[in-house]
């Protein structure tokens, strides 16, 4: 990794030994044929103890891994627009529990689903407004269009009139816009469902700002930080870098979803989704997990106070995820985890079942990728991969224990 000399595991408190663990798991998972590559990086105490590269970048082309390769981070995306919407918290522009409708008129008078037969969707109005809140913590009621456990993520994923932030070619705005036109699937602030709220979060920073969301996002937060490689697209000079991305095919082959000499995310686009769009490397995210440790500061730049960091990494919700309802999530990682303002939040290891701390705050993408902040270990771990769906196989939670288990001190 070129963010930081690689320190000797045992002057931070960890393991080499145990952490070759890691490095077993990484190539195991590879030489089955299951994921094409991996890069893993584990930095404690402000050093990094570990880092490998695993298998291939692209599997056609035999290109291997290399430490600087460039994923598609996916829903890893959100924690870096709700950085930026707090920063103009911070600037007293809103309030968390004001209702968005305020900067979008659209969300004025919603519905909420109740209902129906025979593709006739029944609502009733809204008990209240969406707040900032509601979005930062996805109690909501916006969904996504994957999820395919109501009528109301059919209306999403419409082919005329639909809303997908991954693909469309209109505007923020008139995405945005035509979501509000769509029945809630829960009344604001009573469920905890995994939405496009964080896309909703992107364009009002875009509102709020009076600049393009993608522009404010490189600007105020991105290039501070000092993550050179993270963007909307990869440029020009970057394609070589640029991974394939895979599904799982029957018998655990891999099959090509996303070939990187071809992808749309070798030009810049319309619409930039603050929920999932943005490209990064190990490198650059571990940047992002040292700022967050560090409450807001990396390299004498400041982009949150300390105070806000801690109010975004505890839990908002009222008990878990499991106790917020969570219909459409079975793993036991969502038992005994909450979520704070754009991370989940861990409440309880031994609920969850699985090594961790409480107060450890995480979040993973689409496409096998993962990473996450442990304040009390001072210690974070990121996980780049390029396999989707993320639910294919458990490789974050078995991360999480090969990692715990390295620490000695």
């Amino acid at each position: 990794m070129d963010t930081l000399p690689l320190a000797a595991p045992e002057q931070v408190g960890l393991s080499a030994a145990r952490l070759d663990r890691v490095r077993k798991w990484m190539h195991g998972w590879v030489d089955s044929g299951r994921f094409a590559g991996m890069v893993t990086c584990v930095m404690r105490k402000g050093e990094l103890a570990f880092a490998e590269v695993a298998g291939k970048a692209d599997v056609a082309r035999n290109k291997p891994m290399r430490p600087d390769t460039i994923f598609r981070i996916y829903s890893m995306t959100k924690p870096l627009t709700s950085t930026a919407i707090m920063m103009l918290y911070e600037e007293g522009r809103f309030q968390l529990d004001d209702p968005i409708s305020k900067f979008i008129p659209a969300f004025k008078n919603q519905r909420v689903f109740a209902g129906g037969s025979r593709g006739k969707i029944d609502s009733v109005p809204a008990e209240r407004e969406i707040t900032f809140r509601d979005l930062l913590t996805h109690t909501s009621g916006l969904t996504y269009g994957f999820m395919e456990s109501n009528p109301v993520d059919a209306l999403y994923r419409d082919k005329e009139n639909g809303v997908d932030f991954q693909t469309a070619t209109t505007s923020l705005k008139e995405l945005v816009e035509r979501l509000a036109g769509f029945p809630l699937i829960a009344q604001p602030g009573k469920a905890w469902n995994y939405s496009v709220s964080t896309d909703v979060l992107g364009y009002l920073v875009e509102v709020i700002s009076g600049q393009p969301f993608e522009v404010f996002l490189k600007d105020k937060v991105i290039k501070p930080l000092g993550m050179v490689d993270t963007d909307f697209h990869v440029p020009v000079d970057k394609h070589e870098r640029f991974a394939a991305n895979y599904s799982a095919g029957a018998g655990g082959k891999l099959d090509l979803i996303d070939d990187p000499a071809k992808s749309r995310y070798l030009a810049p686009r319309r619409v930039n989704s603050g929920g999932g769009g943005l490209v990064s490397t190990a490198a650059d995210y571990l940047r992002f997990c040292r700022f967050m440790l560090n409450k807001g500061e990396l390299d004498g730049v400041r982009l949150l106070g300390r105070k806000t960091v801690e109010l975004m990494t505890m839990n908002h919700l009222k008990g878990d995820m499991a106790d917020m309802g969570m219909p459409r999530f079975s793993e036991s990682t969502y038992f005994g985890t909450g979520f704070g303002l754009g991370f989940s939040v861990t409440i309880d290891p031994a609920k969850a079942q699985i090594l961790g701390t409480p107060g450890e705050y995480a979040w993973g993408g689409a496409a096998s990728t993962a990473f996450w902040i442990d304040p009390k270990e001072d210690m974070a771990v990121v996980l780049l991969a390029q396999l989707m769906p993320s639910s294919t196989y458990p490789v974050r939670r078995e991360l999480r224990v090969l990692t715990y288990q390295a620490i000695i001190d």
